[in-house]
Order: C-alpha cells, then sequence, then structure tokens
C-alpha cells in the first residue's frame, strides 16, 4: 500500500511523519500495492485531527480522528479503518465482488474472522415526497426538520443529492456522479 501523508495547519516533522508510518503499516496486511491511502494531519483550535481515506475501485475507507494529542489519535484512526476493512471482507465473501477483492491481499480474504454477522439490518424504511429545489432550499427545509441531511431532487441537474451540515457549522453537498462504461 502507498501513503500520501499531508498536513493542514500544522508542520509535518519527520518525527511525526514517522509515527504515522510506523502505525499505518498495519493496513499493509490488508491491501495490495496498488491502493493509495491519503492521510491529512490537521489542527483546528485546541483539536488534533487525523483524516485516512483510502478508494479503491468505487468504494472508499475512511476514518476522522480528533483528540488532544496527535501521536495518541494515530492508533484510533488505524483500529477504525481495520474494523471497516473486516467488515468489507465479510461484503466480499457473501456477495462475492471479485472486482473489490483484487484490492485486498489473498492472505487477509482468506483468514476467517469468526464473524458470522450476515449483514446490516434496516431498523426503520422512511418514505417522503420529494420535489424539485435548489440546494439552498433544501438546506433551509434541512434546518426546518432539525435534521443533519436532507435528500432532495435538483431542480437545475435533475438529479437527486443531499445536503448535510458539517461538524464546522458548515454545509456539505453530495452529487452522484455515474460511471460512463
Amino acid at each position: 500500500m502507498k501513503y500520501n501523508i499531508s498536513g493542514k495547519n500544522i508542520e509535518l516533522t519527520a518525527a511525526l511523519t514517522n509515527a504515522v508510518e510506523e502505525k499505518i503499516v498495519k493496513l499493509d496486511k490488508y491491501f495490495n500495492n496498488n491502493v493509495t491511502a491519503q492521510i491529512t494531519l490537521s489542527v483546528e483550535k485546541l483539536s488534533h485531527i487525523i483524516e485516512i481515506t483510502i478508494p479503491f475501485n468505487g468504494s472508499v475507507l475512511r476514518a476522522e480522528v480528533e483528540g488532544k494529542n496527535m501521536y495518541n489519535i494515530i492508533d484510533d484512526a488505524v483500529a477504525v479503518i481495520e474494523k471497516q476493512v473486516n467488515k468489507f471482507k465479510n461484503k466480499l465473501r457473501n456477495r462475492h465482488r471479485t472486482n473489490a477483492a483484487n484490492q485486498f491481499t489473498p492472505s487477509f480474504l482468506e483468514e476467517e474472522d469468526g464473524n458470522t454477522e450476515d449483514g446490516i439490518k434496516i431498523d426503520k424504511t422512511k418514505k417522503f415526497a420529494i420535489k424539485p429545489m435548489s440546494a439552498e432550499e433544501a438546506i433551509l427545509q434541512m434546518e426546518l426538520v432539525g435534521h443533519n441531511f436532507f435528500v432532495y431532487f435538483d431542480s437545475e441537474t435533475e438529479d437527486v443529492n443531499v445536503v448535510y451540515k458539517r461538524k464546522n457549522g458548515t454545509y456539505g453537498l453530495i452529487e452522484p456522479v455515474f460511471d460512463e462504461e
């Protein structure tokens, strides 16, 4: 696995970079060399934040951990990714996803984990009428209902989009992208 380590509002010292590389090497046993992990270290006010993003074959594994000490939260972020990888492995076995399987090492895929979880249980289903609106209108609707996300039909692009409230108080927009295959 390859790594891209970057910093935001923090100086990437050799010691910090080495600490990240020493901890992230745990993930090498899961992924082949063609997978690249993006690791971003940042400081906002008094909080240290590490984000690990591993995109592969249309899927993304992501961990974001916040704490007071950058060296301590590196372990936590790696643990979150390991948990996600093991869940994804079970999905591969259950659904026979061979395209994504070539991103993982063969020894990891063959390894038995003892987890007999059959999948994700959907506890509640909600249906609602969807009407065309702009992203600004969707944010207003989201605020009115008191949720942290809102699904809407964009009147300009004619796609279903999602707006969401971010931790820093700003808003995010998720737009679908369809592969041209």
